[in-house]
C-alpha cells in the first residue's frame, strides 16, 4: 500500500505547525515534512509528533534574505559562513525532532564557482549530519517557478552528488518539477532510484491535487511500489481550499 507524507509547507497551513501535524494524522497521512519550522520551538513540534506517532521526513535550510530575493545560500560564493550557519540550524532542529533528512537549498547562482561552493557546503552538511544519522537532500527546481535557481535538472544534481562523494547526500525527486524539466518520469525514476532520497508529487502544470493533469500518478505510484520504494511519498501541492477538503485523491491512489 502506498504511503503518503503531508508537506506542511503547503498543506494544513491554516493551522499552527503543531496543530497541522495533528490534522495530518487525522487525515490519514503516514508522515509529515516541513519547510522552515524555525519560528516554532522544536519541543512543541516534537510533542505533536510524539502524540500522533508521525515521523518527519525532512525540513529545509533557511533561505536567507527572502525579502531581498534570496532562496537558499549554499551555492552562493562568498556566503559560506551564512550557508553553514543555516546548515547548523537545520541539522540541530532536525536532530531535536528526529527528522530523517535536511534539504540544503542552493539559491540563485550559476557557473563553476557556484558549483564548487555548493559541493563544499554539502560536504560540510554531510559531516554535520552524520552523527545524527540524518540524510542530506538536494532538489532541482523547475526554471518556470524558480528561474535562475542554481539546481534545475537531475543531471546537474547527479554531477553535484558525484563531486560531493558522500552517500549521505541524495536527490529529492519532485515529480512536479521533473515533469516540467523534461518529463520521462518512468525511465528517470528507474535510472535514478539508487540516488533518490525522497519523492514528492503534485499535478502538472497547476501544482494541484494529483488526480488530474499531465502525470498519471496511479502509474507512477504503482511503478515505485514495484521497484520496492517504501518511504511515504510527499504531497506538496497547492490546495484551493482548506486542506481537509482536498484529500479526495488519497483513497484512490493509496492502493
Amino acid at each position: 500500500m502506498t504511503k503518503f507524507s503531508a508537506n506542511l509547507g503547503f498543506l494544513f497551513t491554516e493551522h499552527s505547525l503543531p496543530d497541522a501535524i495533528r490534522e495530518a494524522a487525522k487525515a490519514g497521512f503516514d508522515a509529515v515534512e516541513l519547510h522552515w519550522p524555525y519560528a516554532t520551538p522544536a519541543d512543541e513540534v516534537k510533542a505533536a509528533l510524539v502524540e500522533t506517532g508521525l515521523p518527519v521526513l525532512g525540513l529545509n535550510t533557511d533561505r536567507g534574505d527572502v525579502v531581498g530575493g534570496e532562496n537558499g545560500l549554499s551555492a552562493l560564493p562568498g556566503r559560506e559562513a551564512d550557508a553553514r550557519a543555516a546548515v547548523d540550524q537545520a541539522v540541530d532542529y532536525a536532530a531535536e525532532i528526529e527528522a530523517t533528512n535536511v534539504h540544503v537549498m542552493a539559491g540563485f547562482a550559476s557557473g563553476q564557482e557556484a558549483h564548487a561552493t555548493f559541493v563544499q557546503n554539502l560536504r560540510y552538511a554531510c559531516e554535520r549530519a552524520a552523527p545524527h544519522d540524518i540524510g542530506i537532500l538536494i532538489e532541482p527546481l523547475n526554471r518556470y517557478d524558480a528561474p535562475d535557481y542554481f539546481l534545475s535538472t537531475v543531471e546537474q544534481g547527479q554531477e553535484v552528488l558525484a563531486d560531493v562523494g558522500d552517500e549521505r547526500a541524495k536527490l529529492m525527486f519532485d515529480c512536479y518539477h521533473m515533469q516540467l524539466m523534461g518529463g520521462d518520469l518512468t525511465n528517470r525514476l528507474r535510472k535514478l532510484l539508487p540516488v533518490i532520497g525522497h519523492i514528492q508529487f503534485a499535478s502538472v502544470p497547476d501544482r494541484g491535487t494529483p488526480d488530474h493533469g499531465e502525470v498519471n500518478y496511479e502509474h507512477i505510484f504503482a511503478l515505485l511500489s514495484d521497484m520496492g520504494w517504501e518511504v511515504p511519498l510527499g504531497a506538496e501541492y497547492k490546495p484551493t481550499q482548506p486542506t481537509a477538503g482536498t484529500l479526495h485523491w488519497m483513497s484512490a491512489l493509496r492502493d
